[in-house]
């Protein structure tokens, strides 16, 4: 469960956020104070009009911030990205290069890996996604439990305390979750994993794994 078991750190600028003998999501609590260090507002890209950029902001060099966006801050968005019309990325947010964040997706504290593509409909809070990760349209990756208690990470019959009363989950490098899932509070999913749609999932999976959904489907003809 160390970062060197989900992520490529060559594939980010920011790989100090990552103890490489500290739990992979103990990285979530020091986005805020990493930020306060090193970020170094300025607008390298392109902005529309109709968009909404905070002073606290860095975007890079390429990158395009569509109409209708919103850019809270503090963040860091680095080149070649989509910020695309409607999406909200509020405090705390750590962007790669060529990474899509799409419409009417929200992000907050956050880190996303070079190339992530999270393009539709998405939440993305107290997270981290991994080289090339993607998200489908519509996936929840979920920060909070109902009770809202310390988030517990289930580990075959171990539940781990992550000392964190938010966190949603670790995307580990070219992890595929399918349209419509939803991913619970305390949830590292393993590189190269595919997640069918409409899951719902908790706990870990392991690298090079298939999590498969399967419905009963019945068609019955229609009475007037």
């Amino acid at each position: 469960m160390l970062p060197s078991d989900y992520l490529d750190l060559t594939h980010t600028i920011h790989g100090d956020l990552f103890l490489l003998d500290q739990p992979v999501w103990s990285a979530l609590s020091r986005i805020e104070s990493y930020l306060k260090q090193h970020l170094k507002p300025a607008i390298l890209g392109t902005v529309s009009p109709l968009a909404m950029v905070g002073d606290q902001v860095f975007l890079g060099v390429g990158s395009v911030v569509e109409a209708g966006a919103v850019i809270k801050g503090p963040a860091w968005i680095g080149e070649n990205c989509q910020v695309r019309s409607g999406a909200y990325i509020r405090e705390n947010v750590i962007v790669g290069d060529n990474v899509v964040l799409g419409n009417s997706s929200e992000f907050k504290n956050c880190v996303l890996f070079d190339g992530c593509e999270v393009p539709h409909f998405n939440y993305v809070g107290d997270a981290v996604l991994g080289f090339k990760a993607h998200l489908g349209a519509g996936v929840i990756l979920s920060n909070v439990r109902l009770d809202r208690a310390e988030v517990m990470l289930k580990s075959g019959a171990e539940f781990i305390a992550t000392g964190l009363r938010k966190f949603s989950a670790i995307i580990g490098d070219h992890a595929e979750i399918g349209c419509n899932s939803v991913i619970s509070p305390g949830s590292l999913v393993g590189r190269r994993c595919i997640i069918y749609p409409c899951a719902s999932f908790s706990g870990v999976l392991p690298e090079n794994t298939i999590l498969k959904v399967r419905q009963h489907q019945e068609m019955v003809p229609r009475r007037d």
